[in-house]
């Protein structure tokens, strides 16, 4: 009886059992030689395919990008820009707080990856189809990301523990619910996204106004 082959070894394949592994414990639990574990093959091997691991975070970096939803800037979609950019971002932090491991990774910029570098792409194309100048375009992909990528970085209610005694209203006198913050945490954290989402949008939506109003920008 002839052996079972082992499953050819690919990139895909080598993307996916690094991302498991980075979901599971961490950027720390990925080498080469724990994949090549992983996917029962030899270290040397996984050197056909990526000649670093630092190229394997990018290529699991780059994985979580493609989960961005971008159909909201298609040139045949209805929403204008302000609901487009909400949508676009309440979808790129869905992608990062899945995965947020990766997300220090992803704060450092697409580099040449080429869903990330699609990602910065279509967003500049669509602020400057809207009518924003390339330069305020550029400020606004910046701005989206730092703000999204920052809220993905680390849950603000989950910081506090839900020790009751730990806030003693001598020291702390506003902090009295806050033990109750932790069990509360995507309520929390989901809200204040939203709350910042919305009072950047209409930050910008007041500054568009401007633009519009003025042949050269500012």
């Amino acid at each position: 009886m002839a052996r079972p082959r082992k499953p050819l070894l690919s990139r895909d394949r080598i993307v996916t059992t690094a991302a498991a592994l980075v979901d599971a414990e961490g950027l720390g639990a990925v080498s080469t030689r724990r994949l090549a574990a992983e996917l029962g093959v030899s270290g040397p091997s996984l050197y056909n395919h990526f000649r670093t691991k630092d190229e394997i975070l990018d290529a699991v970096a780059d994985s979580v990008s493609a989960q961005v939803d971008l159909s909201m800037f298609d040139e045949d979609d209805v929403r204008d820009w302000r609901t487009a950019l909400h949508d676009y971002a309440v979808s790129y932090r869905a992608a990062l707080t899945a995965h947020p491991h990766i997300v220090p990774v992803l704060a450092q910029g697409p580099g040449r990856r080429p869903a990330g570098l699609r990602v910065a792409d279509t967003v500049f194309g669509a602020m400057v189809r809207a009518g924003w100048p390339p330069v305020q375009a550029t400020h606004i992909g910046a701005l989206m990301r730092y703000f999204i990528t920052g809220s993905a970085l680390g849950s603000f209610a989950r910081g506090f523990v839900d020790d009751e005694a730990a806030y003693d209203p001598a020291d702390y006198p506003h902090l009295g619910q806050a033990h109750l913050l932790a069990e509360r945490q995507q309520r929390v954290d989901e809200g204040a996204f939203e709350t910042g989402l919305r009072a950047l949008i209409d930050g910008l939506a007041a500054q568009y106004e401007t633009v519009r109003a003025t042949p050269k920008g500012f």
